[in-house]
Parts: structure tokens; C-alpha cells; sequence
């Protein structure tokens, strides 16, 4: 077991909030992930904004929001020349790249419901996968 990891956007997403926090004593999310769950608390439906909002509190709140800084930058840039060298167009997976770019600077597997998303994009990237 890792002592820590980065939890991916999929995952605070969709798990519910039991199984997500059995993890909250190692896992930390990106503020990229912050940012990704902000956006979502803007629609038209004010029922699902608060339910939305409550949950971003509570992520925000229960895992070690992990700042996007000049070394995850830099690895970033990396991160989307793989995915071109690889043949595909890094721009439609930019959030991806940003958390995927995060992980990689603190040494630390993602924990993603996308592995896909994420294959073949560093060497060092470490992914669990969940269901």
C-alpha cells in the first residue's frame, strides 16, 4: 500500500462519499480537481448546485488540497510532448495532464476511474485503478 497518493477528478466524482473517504487519511486532490468541481456548481438547477457545493466543501474540507506548481508545470509540459510524440492531441485532456502532472511532481500514484485517460502518458506515472 502507498503512503499517500492523488485522488483524479473521476473518482471524488462519482464514489460515494464512504468509499472516497475510507481514503482520506493518505489522499490528497489536486486544486486542479478544486477548480474541475467549481465549474460543475454553476448550472441551472439550484437543488443539484447545493448538493454539488456541499460536496466540494466536503472534498476540500477532508483531502489536503495539493497546489499546481512550477514543478508540476514543468512536468506538464512533458506530459502533453508525450502524449503528441504517442500521436495524440493533448489539448481535449488538459485537465487530465494538469492532475496526471501533479502526481508525477510529488512522486505519487493517481487513483483514477479513467485509466485510459492516463496510459502511456509518463513513465513515471504510477495509476490505481478503480472500478
Amino acid at each position: 500500500m502507498h503512503e499517500r497518493v492523488l485522488l483524479d477528478t473521476s473518482v471524488v466524482i462519482d464514489f460515494p462519499a464512504d468509499a472516497v473517504a475510507a481514503h482520506a487519511a493518505t489522499a490528497a486532490v489536486s486544486t486542479i480537481t478544486l477548480a474541475e468541481l467549481s465549474y460543475g456548481l454553476h448550472t441551472d438547477d439550484p437543488l443539484l448546485n447545493a448538493a454539488r457545493e456541499q460536496r466540494y466543501h466536503w472534498i476540500a474540507n477532508t483531502f489536503a488540497p495539493i497546489p499546481f506548481d512550477a514543478t508540476a508545470a514543468r512536468v506538464y509540459g512533458a506530459l502533453c510532448a508525450n502524449v503528441r510524440a504517442i500521436g495524440r492531441n493533448p489539448k481535449p485532456r488538459r485537465f487530465d495532464l494538469l492532475i496526471a502532472a501533479v502526481a508525477v511532481a510529488l512522486g505519487v500514484p493517481l487513483i483514477t476511474r479513467n485509466e485510459a485517460d492516463f496510459l502511456r502518458v509518463h513513465r513515471t506515472l504510477k495509476i490505481i485503478a478503480v472500478p
